[in-house]
C-alpha cells in the first residue's frame, strides 16, 4: 500500500499525487470538463468516477493483450495507481471513421468509414492550442526518436485493433480517440487515460454520440451516456 503524497500537477480533468515510492503516483479523475482548449468548461457528473472505472478496464483489457501501460490498480472511485512517466510530449490520435477535425479538414461528412486507419501526430501543448506536427517536427525538434516513435504507432494501431473488437462486441463504434506515451525505466509505456472524454464512441445502431462531444456540441444528456458507455464496457 503507498502512501499519498504532495500533490504533483493538476490539469484539466486530473490531478497527479506523488506517493512514499518516487516511481509511483496516484491519479486522480476530476469531474470538471473542458473544449476547444479549455475555453469551453463546464461539470460532468460523477465523470471522474466513471471515468476512473471505465479507464481500469480498458488498461487492464490491454495489459492481457500484451500492451505494456502506466496502470498499476485502481485504488477508490477517483483514484488509481500508475507508474511515473517521463511523458512523451506527442499526442497519437487514431481514426477509423471521419468525424471532428478530420470532417472540418478534408470537407468530408461525418460518419465516412475510412478505407484504413489514420494516425496522426499532435504537439502536447495547451498554450498552442496541441498544433497538429509530423514525423519531421518529431524528429527535428527531438520530441522522441524514430525508434520511440515506430514503437508508438506499432502500440496504437495495436491498441485500435483491441478496442474496435471490444466495442464493437458491445454495440459501440470507436470512431477515433487520443493516446499518449511516456518513458518508464527505459520502457515505452501507455499512460494518461482511456475514456470518452479522448474517444468518440458511437452506438453501432443509432449512431448516437456516447462521449464528450455531447458536451462540446450542447447534445445534452451528458452524463447518461457516459453510464452507458461505464455498463458496456464493465459488461462481460
Amino acid at each position: 500500500m503507498v502512501t499519498k503524497g504532495k500533490k504533483l500537477y493538476e490539469g484539466k480533468a486530473k490531478i497527479l499525487y506523488e506517493t512514499d515510492n518516487p516511481g509511483l503516483l496516484i491519479q486522480y479523475f476530476k469531474d470538471e470538463a473542458t473544449a476547444f482548449n479549455a475555453q469551453k468548461r463546464g461539470v460532468i457528473r460523477e465523470k471522474g468516477v466513471m471515468n476512473n472505472a471505465i479507464s481500469a478496464r480498458l488498461f487492464g483489457l490491454l495489459e492481457e493483450n500484451h500492451i505494456k501501460t502506466h496502470f498499476v490498480e485502481k485504488l477508490s472511485d477517483r483514484e488509481m495507481l500508475v507508474k511515473r512517466l517521463d511523458i512523451i510530449p506527442v499526442e497519437v490520435v487514431v481514426r477509423n471513421i471521419v468525424a471532428g477535425s478530420l470532417a472540418k479538414r478534408m470537407g468530408l461528412e461525418e460518419g465516412v468509414p475510412l478505407k484504413e486507419t489514420v494516425v496522426e501526430f499532435y504537439y502536447k501543448s495547451d498554450e498552442l492550442g496541441d498544433p497538429m506536427i509530423n514525423n519531421y517536427h518529431i524528429r527535428a525538434f527531438g520530441l522522441a526518436t524514430d525508434e520511440e516513435l515506430k514503437e508508438m504507432v506499432e502500440n496504437a494501431l495495436r491498441v485500435n485493433e483491441i478496442l474496435k473488437r471490444f466495442f464493437d462486441e458491445r454495440d459501440i463504434l470507436l470512431v477515433d480517440f487520443k493516446l499518449e506515451f511516456g518513458r518508464h525505466h527505459g520502457e515505452i509505456l501507455l499512460g494518461d487515460e482511456i475514456t470518452p472524454d479522448g474517444c468518440r464512441l458511437w452506438d453501432k445502431g443509432t449512431l448516437e454520440k456516447l462521449d464528450k462531444d455531447r458536451f462540446r456540441r450542447d447534445l445534452g444528456k451528458i452524463e447518461e451516456a457516459y453510464e452507458k458507455v461505464l455498463k458496456k464496457v464493465m459488461s462481460s
